[in-house]
């Protein structure tokens, strides 16, 4: 038994009386080296939550002191709450309400410990009787100790007081500012100035009344530059633009170009009608489309893969690093790569016009009918890479000339290759279009059978925010995800669903994406919500009702909104070393293999795709590879799920910030930009709004209608004017223009266009 588990049990058993460490250690009756690890062993566990020190330092299982281990999350006011560790339920579990009175000196992020209690402090007891929305009564805690800081290094400007400097954290969530000593003395080059954006490093903080200090060790730029908002983001998320020297020796080893050798014991395919579709400014490509017609209404649909793995040596310095990284960043106008720029951009990228190395899943489909399934090691040759707006033209357009004449992003932000349409032959593009038609009409089958087996439509449009040459935001887009992206999805579905398969039947250890089913709580609080926006659904724990939801809200004024409220009620997806299915995707096999330049899981998935195809052909594996153990597995299904968690907030933080740039530079307009806005909710204060083309929230401070006096009718549904009766209600589309936006508190407000 391992001397964690040893340690636990002695712990759980029915006639432990906690005791000190030395006493528990005589108890167990350790080996000689046991008893080298046990010290280590127990701050481990004290450090994660599953032991608990209490009075004259005697331990026990946190419940059985009414303790409970989490992270805490604040909100603006200073209020915060709990989210359970995973091996306490994780979020699937209550959270714990903390007063901003008993959050003690947690900051947002940290790994505490809390006494869970009837009431928060200092408020009347009749506190304790609030309940959710379910009807269950909150539960309220008191943080006692802080097991581990969410952050050692912090963000902020820079500010002066009448005898201190101190600095406004970005996160309005860090809700105490930092005392930071006089910056002249510091010992950087150049002395951080008032309205800098710097980085402090935070010293102990051991009293609540007194606020945290801390050390600037880095000064980032001026406030609200886009280059120090940029470089705040690497440092809040530990993102690294750069890569390490031995990784980029290795790199420059590697080949400009494929070379014949590497194409021994692959499978040419360089002649079928290949190409890749992708957003205007990607600059990598992982994954093409080809197609063959093989009968009456019968295809084979190549799904091929950059084969990452052919280049990356199993635990090389460019392995270890990607590893570390575990996918790619993608913040506005720059991303933060897993590979270098040589194999991302170069060498893997399936360029147009160029031989590359791939892993291939080749599909015989009749209608939605998958007749037979192959995988392959591959070499290809894109005919053409197209964006989503011109496979989109060539799908909806006869004329041919209409997808020629589609715009080309400006040039600091394309990464497109090849020929631009406009230069290809009506032949060429007659071909290129019939494939694209061909392919969708499978694929709308597909799509069409996967929505018939459960699967949930979360297709949701993407605001795009574009920026200049300076990195201004300077345009923001909606994306809508039309059939040329559903054509993508499919097959990429198809393929990870194949491999998924094919792994499992054949019990090969591997990753897997899972999705687990939403709690019921979640579900029943979700349709209490809809109906205070008068929207009556069945019993959304039946998965029929959630897609007869789902069809309800997708016209709604406020469809969005509720999208959004809905997938909060979901699971995260997370990957796993076992096929525990997709619940959102209706799939019982599901990975992830096709985006292996930006996501390690999907090079692990490769790597063991190519061990067992060794195996299964009888050869030898045609690069260097590994075989992963099930706890390999699982310790690398932990750090991705991780990582991805972090880059998508990065991702979200940033997106926020240049969001907040767009509507702030709007002020300086001398003639301001109209915005046609979704009233969502509304208050005694004034209405919020959704604008619809950018899907941005924000107030109109019931001060700006200057036309009348507004009071929030009986229901609470509308705003009517006390004189001339003008009334604004739920769901009502009005235009607004921008008002005031306030950057350290992250919020935009509107004034009603006209008024």
């Amino acid at each position: 038994m391992l001397l964690r588990d040893k340690i636990l049990q002695h712990l759980r058993r029915s006639d432990y009386v906690p005791t000190r460490r030395n006493e528990l250690a005589q108890a167990l009756k350790l080996s000689k080296r046991e008893e080298k690890a046990f010290d280590q062993e127990i701050e481990e566990l004290l450090r994660k939550g599953y032991i608990a020190r209490i009075k004259k330092n005697r331990l026990c299982i946190p419940q059985d002191a009414n303790l409970v281990s989490g992270t805490i999350q604040f909100r603006q006011s200073g209020a915060a709450i709990l989210r359970r560790d995973p091996h306490l339920g994780g979020r699937d579990a209550t959270p714990v309400q903390i007063s901003a009175e008993d959050t003690w000196v947690a900051m947002h992020k940290d790994r505490v410990l809390v006494r869970l209690m009837d009431a928060p402090s200092r408020r009347r007891r009749s506190s304790a009787k609030k309940t959710g929305r379910n009807g269950e009564k909150e539960v309220f805690g008191r943080v006692i100790r802080i097991l581990e800081r969410g952050r050692t290094v912090v963000t902020g400007t820079l500010e002066k007081a009448k005898l201190f400097h101190y600095v406004i954290p970005d996160d309005p969530r860090l809700v105490h500012d930092i005392i930071v000593p006089d910056p002249a003395k510091t010992n950087l080059k150049s002395a951080p100035k008032v309205g800098d954006k710097v980085a402090v490093k935070l010293l102990e903080w051991k009293q609540r009344h007194v606020n945290p200090e801390g050390d600037i060790i880095e000064v980032l730029g001026r406030t609200f530059e886009p280059g120090a908002e940029l470089k705040a983001i690497f440092r809040n998320f530990d993102l690294n633009p750069e890569f390490p020297d031995e990784v980029l020796r290795e790199v420059e080893s590697l080949p400009d170009e494929v070379r014949k050798n590497d194409l021994k014991g692959r499978l040419d395919l360089r002649d079928l009608t290949t190409f890749t579709i992708d957003p205007d400014d990607s600059k990598d490509f992982d994954d093409a489309l080809s197609i063959e017609k093989v009968g009456q209404g019968t295809y084979r649909i190549g799904v091929h893969i950059a084969d990452v793995a052919a280049y990356v040596t199993p635990d090389s310095a460019l392995d270890r690093e990607a590893k570390e990284r575990g996918n790619s960043t993608y913040l506005v106008g720059t991303v933060i790569p897993m590979l270098p720029h040589k194999l991302s951009n170069g060498l893997c990228s399936l360029k147009e016009g160029e031989d590359r190395l791939t892993k291939s899943v080749l599909i015989t489909l009749s209608k939605s009918r998958i007749q037979h399934v192959e995988f392959a090691n591959s070499v290809i040759r894109s005919r053409k890479r197209l964006t989503y707006r011109q496979a989109h033209t060539l799908l909806k357009q006869n004329d041919l000339n209409q997808a020629r004449r589609l715009p080309l992003p400006p040039a600091h932000q394309t990464g497109s290759t090849g020929r631009p349409l406009k230069s290809l032959s009506d032949g060429e593009l007659a071909e290129l279009q019939t494939a694209i038609r061909d392919m969708w009409n499978l694929a709308s089958s597909l799509r069409q059978k996967r929505m018939r087996a459960g699967s949930l439509d979360l297709d949701m449009p993407e605001v795009k925010i574009f920026v200049d040459e300076q990195g201004y935001a300077d345009r923001l887009e909606l994306i809508e995800y039309d059939e040329s992206h559903q054509l993508i999805e499919e097959y990429m579905l198809l393929a990870n669903e194949a491999i998924a398969k094919i792994l499992k039947e054949h019990a090969v250890p591997s990753l897997y994406r899972t999705h687990d089913k939403p709690e019921e709580d979640k579900l029943n609080e979700f349709r209490e919500y809809l109906a205070t926006h008068g929207i009556r659904v069945g019993d959304l724990n039946n998965k029929k009702e959630v897609t007869k939801m789902l069809a309800r809200i997708n016209d709604h004024p406020q469809g969005y909104t509720h999208r959004l409220q809905f997938l909060r009620s979901l699971k995260q997806a997370k990957y796993l070393a076992e096929p525990k299915g997709h619940y959102g995707l209706a799939k019982r096999n599901y990975t992830h293999f096709t985006s292996p330049i930006r996501r390690y899981a999907d090079f692990v998935v490769h790597r063991v795709l190519e061990n067992f195809l060794s195996r299964h052909q009888k050869r030898k594996p045609l690069h260097k590879t590994r075989k992963y153990a099930q706890a390999d597995l699982e310790a690398v299904a932990e750090h991705l799920s991780v990582t991805e968690q972090n880059s998508t907030e990065a991702e979200r933080e940033h997106t926020k910030i240049k969001q907040l740039e767009f509507f702030e530079r709007e002020l300086a307009k001398k003639e301001k930009t109209r915005f046609k806005a979704a009233i969502t909710d509304l208050k005694n204060h004034g209405m919020f709004v959704e604008l619809v083309e950018s899907q941005t929230f924000g107030l109109v401070h019931i001060s700006t209608l200057s036309d009348d006096h507004y009071l929030l009718n009986g229901d609470g549904t509308k705003l009517v004017g006390k004189r001339k009766k003008r009334k604004f209600e739920m769901g009502q589309t009005i235009e607004v223009v921008t008002e005031r936006v306030d950057r350290f508190k992250r919020q935009i407000d509107f004034r009603v266009a006209g008024m």
